[in-house]
């Protein structure tokens, strides 16, 4: 607000010196140009729109605002590229140290993407067997699946942890698959973090404290969370802290690099029919 008020009174100065519109929007555009330089690029910026919206008929200064705009916003998101690529460098190297301690599983033949289990929770190991199991993608997308192995379908849609007089639930599960494997009644219900009624950040924080889980059907089941198995999700969640902020920096620098081909292609065209008409 203070900006704008400067630039009103500025404005005013100048208007009754009596110059014209050009010379009075030269001066803005000398602001801006200052402003890149110092790379202050908000306030160049700003300089540049105050010559658009104080002086509309001072054409040739707002030809030269819009070739001085397209270099502002070049340097800005090349100093943004710099940025992001030391800010995903530093993830990438917490990444690195971390991912010895998972289990990357992907068929290369049929999955882009793949998910990391952590060792104690891979498919082998927990054959028949009821628990809460944690993955999370290579792009950064945690799953907590319910996972529940009986004699009796129970056919549950939803999962309720408690510790103490506290817990969590989950709402009903919009991803759920049921088998029969060997006499076995197989039951898988999903609920991705975000959408999961805050049951992993639950986990996670009652890591150290008994965890009782209750899965929620047409029949309950109760059992309790075994020490290896709250480690993994809370490990899991850790990594997908790692990897989901890797994701966001990859999309930031895309969009980045978007911009610069942008302006780049804009700055060509605007030189070629400058050619055209010299």
């Amino acid at each position: 607000m203070k900006k704008i008020i400067g630039i009103v009174c500025m404005a005013c100065l100048l208007g009754a010196c009596g110059n014209s519109d050009e010379e009075k929007a030269q001066t803005f555009l000398q602001a801006a140009e200052s402003a890149w330089q110092a790379g202050d690029y908000n306030s160049a910026k700003l300089q540049i729109d105050s010559v658009r919206i104080l002086y509309p008929k001072a054409f040739e200064a707002r030809k030269q605002g819009v070739k001085l705009m397209q270099k502002v916003e070049l340097d800005e998101q090349r100093k943004s590229l710099v940025y992001l690529d030391s800010l995903y460098q530093a993830k990438q190297k917490d990444f690195e140290a971390m991912k010895g301690n998972y289990v990357l599983e992907k068929d290369t033949v049929y999955q882009e993407i793949g998910n990391y289990f952590s060792p104690s929770q891979t498919v082998e190991k927990n054959l028949n067997r009821t628990f809460l199991r944690a993955q999370v993608s290579e792009k950064g997308v945690m799953l907590l699946t319910s996972i529940y192995c009986g004699m009796s379908p129970i056919h549950h849609t939803s999962v309720k942890v408690s510790s103490g007089d506290t817990f969590a639930e989950t709402p009903t599960s919009a991803d759920m698959y049921e088998t029969t494997d060997l006499g076995w009644k197989i039951e898988k219900a999903d609920y991705p973090l975000g959408k999961d009624g805050g049951v992993i950040g639950y986990i996670v924080l009652n890591k150290e404290n008994p965890i009782r889980v209750e899965y929620q059907g047409d029949r309950t089941y109760k059992t309790t969370m075994t020490p290896a198995d709250k480690k993994a999700i809370a490990d899991v969640y850790a990594l997908t802290q790692v990897l989901s902020s890797m994701e966001e920096i990859r999309k930031e620098q895309q969009e980045a690099n978007r911009k610069i081909e942008f302006i780049t292609r804009k700055v060509k065209e605007g030189e070629a029919i400058k050619s055209i008409e010299n």
